[in-house]
């Protein structure tokens, strides 16, 4: 893909938490991007990932879950265009867009997120829904309000399977929600939280199946050690993150599953290009949001600094505040051994949410 004119000289793919940080980080200190600069995502608005179980559960209205860009972009002298990145060749400097626009670019940022991990053989008879991106299962769940399935398969032990578990059940009540884990349940986290969290799901009525991995689907069924276990009407992917196509054809230096290297700078292989969140590799950092809006002030600081070459570490921490919707208000709360739950760990994730929302959104202009 040759370099392409309009030249750019920043280009910001991607409407992640690390990019919310850097344009809200930037309005604060009174920053603005170079002129001509871009902000590409798919859609007009961000979605905020630790509200959607809440919207789910009919907890959240999805505007109370997103953010309009579009005010942000403009605040620091950004355009935003509404297109979806296909391609990225590192190195012209050069990007192609889902519109067929080609266009070159002096630096770029990258925190587009990723797929849901497809770890098994499908012959497409089931429709299956990622919980990323999401807009994608907000549209399905609201086809399902409609039309309740008889039965949801969730295929996912972590945190994401457990509070879509929880938050489809509640506003589906006539729907058996089934919830398979490949491994334990939330294996990740302390096993005092695993055990409410079993407890919660029981109570909720889940249908729960750990080490059971589902190693395919045929014939709208799904099959275990060549059984099936299951005939659900749709299955929901809560099965962690699988990086983008782009990615490995892009000239950048990737990691074994396919996701971006970028060292403590936050730069990539090519080091006009940065990356943060979901579609970027780190030691020591998961592809979690709490990670990414830590990345997020080192993004905006190296961003417009990376010409001066003073460019700032990110650290990543080294444990994390860990706060699961149960979808009633209630939360499951883990902090390094520390594991509890009830209605107060739900005030506290629902101010720490709604915060965040207030920090990062602007009024549309006209309002």
């Amino acid at each position: 893909m040759p370099t392409s004119t309009p030249q750019a000289p920043l280009i910001m793919v991607g409407g992640g938490h690390a990019h919310l940080v850097a344009l809200r980080q930037w309005i604060a200190n009174g920053q603005r991007a170079p002129a001509g600069s871009l902000l590409v995502n798919a859609q007009p608005y961000a979605w905020y990932s630790g509200m959607l179980p809440g919207l789910l559960a009919g907890r959240f209205t999805a505007a109370q879950c997103s953010i309009e860009l579009a005010p942000l972009a403009a605040a620091c002298g950004m355009q935003l265009i509404c297109d979806e990145l296909l391609a990225l060749d590192a190195h012209n400097q050069a990007i192609l867009l889902a519109s067929g626009k080609r266009m070159g670019f002096a630096r770029l940022s990258l925190n587009s997120g990723a797929l849901p991990v497809i770890d098994f053989n499908t012959d497409g008879s089931l429709p299956l829904v990622g919980a990323k991106p999401f807009p994608g299962i907000v549209q399905q769940w609201r086809t399902w309000q409609a039309q309740p399935p008889a039965h949801l398969a969730i295929l996912g032990g972590g945190a994401a399977g457990v509070e879509l578990a929880l938050a489809l059940r509640l506003s589906l009540p006539q729907t058996t929600v089934s919830l398979f884990c490949r491994h334990a349940l939330l294996t990740s986290h302390p096993l005092r939280l695993a055990r409410l969290a079993r407890a919660r799901l029981g109570k909720a009525n889940v249908k729960l199946h750990e080490k059971l991995p589902i190693e395919r689907i045929s014939d709208g069924q799904l099959y275990s050690d060549g059984h099936a276990v299951a005939q659900p009407d749709a299955v929901v992917l809560a099965t962690g993150a699988a990086a983008a196509d782009w990615q490995a054809t892009s000239g950048l230096e990737c990691d074994a599953q396919g996701f971006i290297r970028i060292d403590a700078q936050l730069r990539s292989s090519h080091p006009c290009i940065f990356a943060a969140g979901d579609c970027a590799s780190l030691p020591d950092t998961p592809h979690a949001g709490v990670y990414a809006v830590r990345q997020g002030p080192v993004l905006a600081h190296n961003l417009l600094a990376a010409a001066q070459g003073s460019l700032q570490h990110y650290q990543p921490q080294p444990r994390a505040l860990a706060l699961l919707a149960c979808g009633d208000g209630r939360a499951l709360l883990s902090y390094g051994a520390l594991a509890t739950q009830g209605r107060l760990a739900g005030q506290l994730k629902d101010w720490l949410d709604l915060r965040f929302m207030r920090a990062h959104r602007l009024p549309v202009q006209g309002d």
